[in-house]
């Protein structure tokens, strides 16, 4: 028989501790062709989860590994390059007069303030990514003269530049419109169908944010895993009632989800 791929991600009772416990027994499994949500309150632990895969924070104990290789045996430097992170914390970071098609080829280098020559070979490649992303009439345009919702599409453009096998979309959506949002969702799902497309990880805390092409969900809550696997399984108003401290009822609608408080209550999304 055929071997089973590696994981692209392993975490095994992860625990991150400073003055308290900030993560505690954290286990997490990303398989070829899933595509995850990882979904809870404010300061649930998310962000910090994020930081210690990306080795921005030093865990006290237990177990990670990335497609394959487990932290401290392998050079984490070298396999970051295949993470492709989207965030709005490196916005402030890219110069403003920096086109798009610069901001793009610079994730090629793992690079902000792209500085160098560019060769033309990289030129081509983030046209086409350009084109992929439906933002091909944007490649001379300045970040400065962005909107917030093509400056998030731009940023998926250049963590796909360096081919990664997972990509992690943190909180994308924060700041964008209705619209906006709506825009930017779908073209998340188009590009999570597509072909060799990575493994996508959609990090939020509002349940109307997922899409149909989500397979798996990831709950946390107080620093723990409240729920993990199928989302058909995990996504449910007790444990998202669990887990955002409320009566809370999920209502599904051509694939998409809303999460409102019990009569009574405001709503929550």
């Amino acid at each position: 028989m055929p071997s089973r791929p590696a994981p692209l991600l392993e975490v095994t009772d992860l625990r991150v501790e400073r003055d308290a416990p900030i993560l505690r027994g954290i286990s997490w499994r990303v398989e070829p062709g899933q595509h995850w949500v990882m979904l809870g309150p404010n300061g649930c632990g998310k962000t910090s989860l994020l930081k210690a895969i990306l080795a921005y924070l030093v865990p006290s104990s237990g177990e990670i590994a990335l497609f394959g290789k487990k932290f401290g045996a392998a050079d984490w430097r070298q396999l970051r390059l295949h993470i492709g992170l989207v965030t709005a914390a490196v916005h402030h970071f890219i110069p403003p007069l920096e086109t798009a098609l610069e901001t793009v080829i610079s994730g090629k280098y793992a690079q902000l303030d792209l500085w160098g020559k560019i060769s033309a070979a990289d030129r081509r490649q983030a046209r086409l990514i350009l084109k992929k992303i439906g933002a091909r009439s944007l490649a001379d345009r300045a970040w400065l003269h962005l909107s917030q919702g093509e400056r998030q599409r731009i940023l998926v453009g250049r963590a796909l530049m360096a081919r990664p096998r997972l990509l992690i979309l943190d909180e994308p959506c924060a700041g964008l419109d209705p619209v906006a949002r709506e825009r930017f969702l779908g073209f998340i799902s188009k590009l999570g169908r597509s072909s060799r497309a990575p493994a996508l990880v959609l990090v939020t805390h509002h349940a109307e944010e997922i899409t149909p092409v989500f397979s798996h969900a990831l709950v946390l809550k107080g620093g723990r895993v409240l729920a993990s696997g199928p989302l058909r399984t995990v996504l449910t108003g007790r444990i998202l009632s669990d887990a955002f401290g409320a009566p809370a009822r999920l209502m599904r609608r051509s694939g998409r989800y809303r999460l409102t408080l019990r009569p009574g209550h405001a709503t929550l999304f």
